[in-house]
């Protein structure tokens, strides 16, 4: 719990002056947090998720600049050496460390989600998401029923959008 504390106050000082993204990545943090405890997930697995969801974004600012665009597939080639780094500043262990880049280097891409904390991370951002986005209930409803596997993450989504 301390390191998610400090990595938060971490991603918190990164993103200074921009509140909007500061509040994206505590609400996805806050979903993800969720659903891994509502689905059962080992301490360690929610650790690493927790962490993953915190600095899934990490790579916007980076492609905003670079490349004038943050598009998601941008964000997942340039935000695991960002992550990593403050991961390391922060001695999160090698293990923890790699999966959380592997998910930030994956977390805009929805075919072939094969893992627990992978689909959770995808779930937990998308219910952000669609919020911040003011998604139209159909489109709702199709990321219900084509990203959504968890029953924690479906239930959210059906609760939360009236579905």
């Amino acid at each position: 719990m301390k390191q998610i504390n400090s990595l938060i106050s971490e991603m918190i000082q990164y993103d200074s002056g921009d509140p909007k993204r500061i509040q994206h990545f505590l609400k996805v943090h806050s979903f993800a947090k969720l659903i891994g405890i509502q689905e059962g997930l080992e301490e360690q697995e929610r650790f690493t998720l927790e962490a993953a969801a915190l600095v899934h974004d990490i790579g916007i600012r980076l492609c905003e600049e670079k490349y004038g665009n943050c598009s998601g597939k941008l964000q997942e080639k340039e935000g695991p050496a960002i992550a990593a780094a403050m991961l390391e500043k922060l001695d999160f262990e090698k293990n923890v460390i790699d999966r959380v880049c592997w998910l930030v280097g994956h977390h805009h891409t929805y075919s072939n989600i094969d893992s627990i904390d992978y689909q959770i991370l995808v779930e937990a951002d998308f219910l952000v998401n669609l919020y911040e986005d003011q998604t139209p209930e159909e489109a709702c409803r199709a990321a219900l029923n084509g990203i959504f596997r968890t029953e924690s993450g479906i239930r959210l989504c059906r609760t939360m959008f009236a579905l």
